[in-house]
């Protein structure tokens, strides 16, 4: 768990132009983007919160989705049903304010999406998510996320794989 005392709630109306991951694309998208995408059912957008002067650390957004059968590992889609699409959660984004960066504040943030994703009550075979670059792939990697076979950098990481990684921690 990370140092610093952190809550993570649903965004709403909170001031985010302070946030900063050093990433352009990813602040842009938080600053100006992810509310159109929440008003729209596109994504749903939390938010992790620095409990001692309520400052955005964080973030991370959620969104239904599926996969081609056919993108799958084949050691995978043997297990399954053949159905021509697999069902999903994708894992949109998730960044850290560089001012929280290297306070495992990122792996809190992608376990409290894969326990939403768990608790959904929403069939789910995985999570997906597409990483922005290969430390990226390392950080998902690092949590038993899993190439699919025609994406370098898209992974998925198997529901039942991650109810044992959380049992685990």
């Amino acid at each position: 768990m990370s140092k610093a005392p952190f809550r993570i709630e649903l965004l709403q109306k909170q001031d985010r132009s302070a946030f900063d991951c050093g990433e352009p694309e990813l602040n842009a998208y938080f600053h100006t983007r992810v509310s159109q995408d929440v008003r729209r059912n596109y994504a749903t957008c939390f938010i992790a919160i620095d409990k001692t002067g309520d400052r955005i650390a964080g973030f991370y957004t959620l969104a239904m989705g599926s996969v081609s059968l056919g993108e799958l590992p084949e050691d995978v889609v043997k297990r399954l049903p053949r159905y021509p699409q697999v069902p999903v959660v994708h894992l949109g984004r998730l960044a850290v304010d560089q001012k929280y960066q290297g306070q495992k504040l990122g792996g809190s943030l992608l376990a409290d999406a894969i326990a939403r994703s768990i608790e959904s009550e929403i069939a789910a075979y995985a999570v997906v998510v597409d990483a922005k670059d290969e430390n990226a792939v390392s950080f998902y990697e690092h949590f038993g996320f899993l190439p699919l076979s025609r994406s370098s950098k898209t992974l998925f990481l198997p529901i039942s794989k991650a109810i044992k990684n959380l049992g685990n921690k």
